[in-house]
């Protein structure tokens, strides 16, 4: 803000001087009064500088439509779509959302600090505001290889970057819950700068709230009943309701959700592929979900825009009042949140689900060489593969939730031949793989998983939480093997193989994350792999690469695959696949 800026915004308020913009003749969405207000909306320098009858150098007849503040997502990971930040921009602002908390945790995990400078640098001067808490567990856990690892010394510089709210989701509980300084310098780093701490408290009880709270960590994400959503209120976090491609929590938590509480509670996505966000939505889709369950539409509109805005000091986001950024949407259908337009800082950028501004410059910017070469590994042979049973014909066994990123930990008989694993398509018992791909160890886990539902053939992926190894399941070794070759010549990416056949395959040359193309080829190539799967038999009503790559992740319960081999969440330590 500068003296001449606000003076004109001044005088517009003060009715001396006609506003840049009016938006006349719309139904005002009242995000602290929940109720809808008509009146005139003066906007100057892309600010909301007046509600009430105003003149304006350019007006807009809203002609009765409703006029809602533009939606915020409270945690995502952008590489999760697999786009760079200039295209996920242009697919997720036709849905409403304006402002984004994003968690560059993924791409540190594998490139570290220049992976975090690059989602700064080519997320700067884009229509879609771009918000970043910076990882603060990198690597996520001790029980598997990353790609880099982050000491509170290697963040603390980013700290002053003034689109850096704070630290991102703390993982480590253990951690935390046993005082060790690594993590806790991270914290006191994030609390001495004055910033935000996200927490990601799966599984974790309520003295574990109590411990979270008190090292100055104030939300989370992983709740997935509407007991652990008031655990966490009851206790003063703000609680993130989840729906993302895996992950779809949202249904069961809003249980928990009154008009009391509600104020405390906001809409994220967290992983959300491309094609979901495109077909459905994003935060938009958060909000009709809402209320198609029976909330009131504003309690909804406030929960996706207001709440966010409070929980992160965004004190300039999230309402339709003087003061705030003039980011918002004019909706034709309350009820079915229905978006005609949306605007930022009063400017037009999409309509009737079409970004408006695919020919202007985005601002992008080349990925650093270290992140195009991050996947490394030797190829392993077929006995790099076998699962050793033994004698052993029960076996400690994935088996996988749809819809879900937490897994049940169950023993199942299993298929053997001279005291090998043999998967079966029948028995829905498959392999699974995790191979380490970025300072080639040589690592490769090992695990059995059940509920995958593939007939043939097999996947392979560089999305793989949160180390973002390479991760596969198949039918069969041959087939394994073949995806893996995919996958080291492409540089990272996805694939699907069938009798030594590539059916479909996805290049992410960004550090094996992120694809560096349009989103629509991106889109493309991502229904080619679904067209593939079903090529395969998959016959499960979930997406199967989102929930291979959380098949991975050791920080989830039950029972997970790193590349150090399977792991018990609950006890935190590596098992062996056979049971004695």
């Amino acid at each position: 803000m500068n003296l001449n800026k606000m003076k004109r915004e001044i005088a517009a308020a003060g009715k001396h001087s006609p506003a840049e913009l009016v938006i006349k003749n719309a139904k005002i969405i009242d995000v602290f009064n929940q109720e809808t207000i008509e009146a005139d909306v003066a906007i100057e320098s892309g600010v909301i500088v007046g509600i009430g009858q105003y003149e304006g150098k350019t007006e807009i007849d809203a002609n009765g439509r409703y006029m809602a503040p533009g939606f915020i997502d409270g945690h995502v990971h952008i590489e999760s779509a697999m786009v760079i930040p200039s295209e996920f921009a242009k697919v997720v602002l036709p849905h409403g959302v304006t402002t984004i908390i994003a968690d560059p945790h993924e791409i540190a995990n594998v490139s570290g600090l220049e992976g975090i400078h690059y989602m700064l640098d080519s997320s700067d001067d884009l229509p879609l505001q771009v918000y970043f808490m910076l990882p603060s567990c990198v690597p996520a856990t001790p029980f598997e290889n990353a790609g880099a690892s982050l000491l509170a010394e290697d963040l603390a510089p980013l700290f002053s970057h003034p689109r850096v709210l704070g630290l991102g989701e703390v993982m480590d509980y253990p951690s935390v819950f046993e005082g060790a300084d690594p993590m806790l310098e991270k914290l006191l780093i994030a609390e001495n700068a004055c910033k935000k701490i996200d927490g990601h408290a799966a599984g974790v009880d309520s003295v574990g709230i109590n411990v979270y709270m008190t090292a100055g960590i104030r939300t989370d994400h992983e709740c997935v009943t509407a007991k652990e959503v008031k655990e966490r209120l009851q206790r003063g976090m703000y609680v993130m309701l989840r729906e993302g491609s895996a992950a779809r929590d949202l249904s069961n938590l809003l249980e928990a959700v009154t008009e009391k509480n509600a104020r405390r509670c906001l809409f994220v996505t967290d992983d959300k592929h491309l094609d979901d966000i495109i077909a459905e939505g994003s935060i938009d889709h958060n909000i009709r979900l809402a209320i198609s369950k029976g909330f009131d539409p504003i309690l909804a509109i406030q929960m996706g825009t207001l709440n966010t805005a409070e929980c992160f000091g965004l004190k300039n986001k999230g309402a339709i009042a003087p003061g705030f950024d003039a980011d918002f949407i004019l909706l034709n259908n309350l009820e079915k949140l229905e978006i005609d337009q949306v605007f930022v800082s009063g400017v037009l950028i999409a309509e009737k689900g079409k970004y408006l501004l695919e020919d202007m410059p985005d601002g992008q910017v080349l990925p650093p060489e270290k992140l195009l070469e991050s996947v490394k590994f030797h190829r392993p042979s077929v006995d790099n593969l076998t699962i050793w049973l033994g004698d052993q014909t029960r076996a400690n066994v994935i088996e996988v939730i749809p819809n879900s990123i937490v897994t049940n930990h169950i023993i199942e008989t299993v298929s053997a031949n001279n005291g090998k694993f043999v998967p079966s398509a029948e028995d829905d018992l498959l392999k699974m793989l995790v191979l380490e791909r970025h300072k080639m160890t040589g690592n490769i886990g090992l695990g059995i998983v059940k509920g995958f539902r593939l007939a043939s053939g097999a996947i392979a992926s560089t999305v793989a939480h949160d180390s973002h190894n390479l991760v596969a399941v198949g039918t069969n070794d041959d087939d394994l093997l073949t995806a893996i070759d995919v996958i080291s010549e492409m540089g990272g990416g996805l694939a699907v193989v069938q009798d030594g056949d590539i059916l479909a395959s996805l290049p992410l040359k960004i550090s094996g994350l992120m694809a560096n193309m349009d989103y629509k080829d991106v889109n493309a190539k991502l229904e080619s792999l679904n067209h593939a799967l079903t090529k395969i038999g998959f016959a499960g009503n979930f997406n199967p690469f989102l929930t291979l790559s959380f098949l991975a992740l050791p920080v989830i319960p039950e029972i997970k695959v790193t590349d150090l081999g399977l792991f018990d969440v609950k006890l935190f330590k590596h098992i062996d696949v056979g049971v004695k």
